[in-house]
């Protein structure tokens, strides 16, 4: 069983959660969100919000803060095998709705079909609140090219 190991991103004013499922293995080495290289996770939100792509913890967290962003995991441990959200097992969700609670978060976005899933499985829904799952920023997900991502996030991010 793997713990996930770091802390939500969030302030009372986040209005927008994006949820992943669970940190790959590189960034559970680097301890923070979409830490693979390949991941188009921080070069997505840089470029929707007319950013420069961070490349600090500080300067994610920043990023997130600073747009009204929060992010996590819906997984809190589980098994897994690398970083394939296809082997997930055993899963302790995270308390989801509690940081909701503590936000103006009005919309929870699902980075990818495995987040999406295990929350709707977990969890129940608020009212108030628009679920919206988006195709999944990982290199895993090779079908979506970036402008295609881009434009697909962008409408739910920015609206």
């Amino acid at each position: 069983m793997i713990e996930h190991p770091f802390e939500p991103i969030y302030s009372k004013e986040s209005n927008i959660l994006i949820l992943g499922s669970f940190p790959s293995v590189i960034s559970r080495k680097q301890n923070f969100y979409y830490a693979h290289p390949q991941n188009r996770f921080w070069k997505l939100i840089a470029a929707i919000y007319n950013s420069e792509k961070p490349t600090t913890i500080e300067e994610k967290k920043k990023l997130i803060l600073d747009n009204k962003l929060a992010i996590w995991d819906s997984i809190k441990s589980c098994d897994i095998i690398g970083s394939a959200d296809s082997t997930i097992q055993n899963i302790e969700v995270n308390d989801i709705n509690s940081l909701i609670n503590k936000t103006s978060i009005n919309k929870v976005i699902f980075n990818g079909r495995k987040s999406f899933e295990t929350y709707i499985k977990y969890n129940k829904k608020l009212e108030n609140i628009k679920y919206i799952e988006l195709p999944s920023t990982s290199p895993a997900n090779a079908q979506y090219s970036f402008d295609r991502l881009y434009n697909i996030w962008s409408k739910e991010l920015l609206k």
